[in-house]
């Protein structure tokens, strides 16, 4: 099984282009089930010799462990895809992890800021510094494009079609879009461009990258996260606001702007439009609060006349 789950790994990363936290959770979901296996029946099995019954026991162990229905939930969607792979791959026939049943769990809404704090968190990065301006240059691409920030990371200079004013993006499962860029974030980043300097030694694919980071190289997601971070504390805004969270800013802003669903499916690079729906509950969640606060006659429901 371990030998499997690294072809499987390796196949996410040169295949899928995975990104390394995606690989991170796998790689810890599929070992934890391939440690409880080992202790259970005294060895590693082989994928083809797991059945329902010895998976269905890891999930009970979970359950009995406290763990949170949606890391159960998200450990059993690993082994799918797992023994999808192997089934691709001849090494079972079978996927024993696709009989079970996952929790229940409530879908959580995301996260996201307000416009007046996105302005905020964009104004906050200094313009009289090469790292000032590739700090806005950066903040302002992920918002304006939407970008996740495996994608923003990835980012070469040659993706930028400064005509057109696009990006193309390389995303999930190495699939490619088209994502606008907005005139704040094309001026941001041709400042940005004037003080670009990649190391002198550095590799052709530091070379490429349109964001380098101080050592001329091509910046990390981990880096992006401790860049948003410094800015967070700046500015006094929330903590648990991540770099996704401009993500999640940029769809629902775009809902609230009166953008149809199949577009905004669309310029996140969403396979399914039910993964995209979730930002219309944020839409509707507001209209509601807005409706509440405004309407003479909102407070007195359920109230006798």
């Amino acid at each position: 099984m371990l030998s499997a789950i690294d072809g499987f790994l390796r196949y996410l990363r040169f295949e899928r282009n995975a990104s390394p936290l995606t690989l991170k959770s796998y790689a810890e979901d599929l070992h934890a089930a391939a440690e409880f296996l080992s202790e259970t029946l005294g060895a590693v099995p082989q994928p083809s010799q797991i059945t329902v019954g010895m998976l269905r026991g890891y999930v009970v162990s979970l359950h009995d462990r406290g763990y949170a229905r949606t890391t159960i939930a998200r450990r059993l969607a690993s082994l799918r895809s797992f023994f999808k792979f192997c089934c691709r791959e001849g090494l079972t026939t079978s996927n024993p992890a696709k009989a079970l049943r996952t929790p229940r769990i409530g879908r959580k809404l995301p996260h996201f800021l307000t416009t007046e704090q996105v302005a905020k968190l964009l104004e906050a990065p200094p313009a009289n510094t090469p790292m000032g301006l590739r700090d806005r240059a950066m903040l302002e691409t992920l918002y304006t494009a939407g970008l996740r920030v495996a994608e923003l990371v990835g980012l070469n200079v040659d993706d930028w079609d400064r005509d057109a004013n696009i990006l193309r993006v390389r995303g999930k499962g190495r699939k490619e879009r088209i994502a606008p860029v907005g005139r704040y974030a094309a001026k941001a980043l041709w400042q940005w461009l004037e003080v670009r300097t990649p190391a002198d030694d550095a590799s052709p694919d530091d070379r490429a990258a349109l964001f380098l980071n101080r050592f001329g190289r091509r910046l990390t997601t981990r880096s992006v996260g401790r860049i948003l971070e410094k800015y967070l504390r700046q500015t006094g805004l929330d903590s648990i606001t991540s770099p996704h969270t401009l993500r999640h800013s940029f769809a629902t802003h775009l809902l609230d702007g009166g953008a149809d669903l199949r577009s905004v499916q669309e310029l996140l690079g969403h396979k399914s439009l039910t993964t995209t729906q979730i930002y219309t509950h944020i839409s509707t969640r507001r209209l509601r609060e807005t409706y509440e606060k405004a309407h003479p006659h909102a407070s007195r429901r359920g109230q006798n006349s």
